[in-house]
């Protein structure tokens, strides 16, 4: 499954940078295509299903395309999904698309969990100390969790950064237990 979804999102991706899309805006219309599929069964019946035929399926994509002016590359690769009989892989296909262009393009995803919300200066400020560890640009994500008392975690891939309280005290914990 894996292995669908990356070559489908690496083809994407060259297609994104060689048209000039924004990649942000095409993963957004992708996840609206997405989107609509989670709201209706029926859509997602009609286009899994092998006894309509795939002009039919595309017909159906064409109007949702011209509706929500989705370009012609967006609809191209739900159209190849479709007649393919790939569609139930677009949610894994927009997550790696997200990766790969986050990598040809230079970010690093972090993920910022904090134990109270932060100010944007803060958010800022977090932002570029991750940026400067990784020499990427940093497309973050926040959440909350007020059982790390105070400071953060920042993770970036599989690699933590813990300046939280909570961790502090663990660390304490396991020195004096040894």
């Amino acid at each position: 499954m894996a292995s669908v979804a990356s070559t489908y999102a690496r083809a994407f991706a060259d297609v994104v940078l060689s048209a000039h899309l924004d990649a942000d805006r095409s993963i957004a219309e992708l996840r609206a295509i997405a989107s609509l599929l989670a709201e209706s069964p029926e859509l997602r019946r009609v286009w899994e299903n092998p006894a309509i035929p795939a002009e039919q399926k595309r017909k159906v994509l064409d109007v949702i395309a011209q509706r929500d002016e989705f370009p012609k590359q967006v609809r191209n690769l739900v159209a190849v999904l479709i007649d393919h009989r790939r569609i139930h892989f677009l949610d894994s296909i927009i997550r790696q698309l997200e990766k790969e262009l986050d990598a040809r393009l230079g970010f690093a995803e972090a993920q910022i969990t904090s134990a109270r919300e932060l100010g944007d200066s803060e958010k800022r400020e977090f932002e570029a100390q991750v940026g400067k560890l990784t020499g990427k640009k940093v497309r973050a994500r926040y959440e909350q969790d007020a059982s790390l008392l105070g400071g953060a975690v920042v993770r970036l891939g599989s690699t933590i950064y813990d300046g939280s309280v909570k961790g502090q005290l663990e660390r304490l914990k396991e020195a004096i237990s040894s």
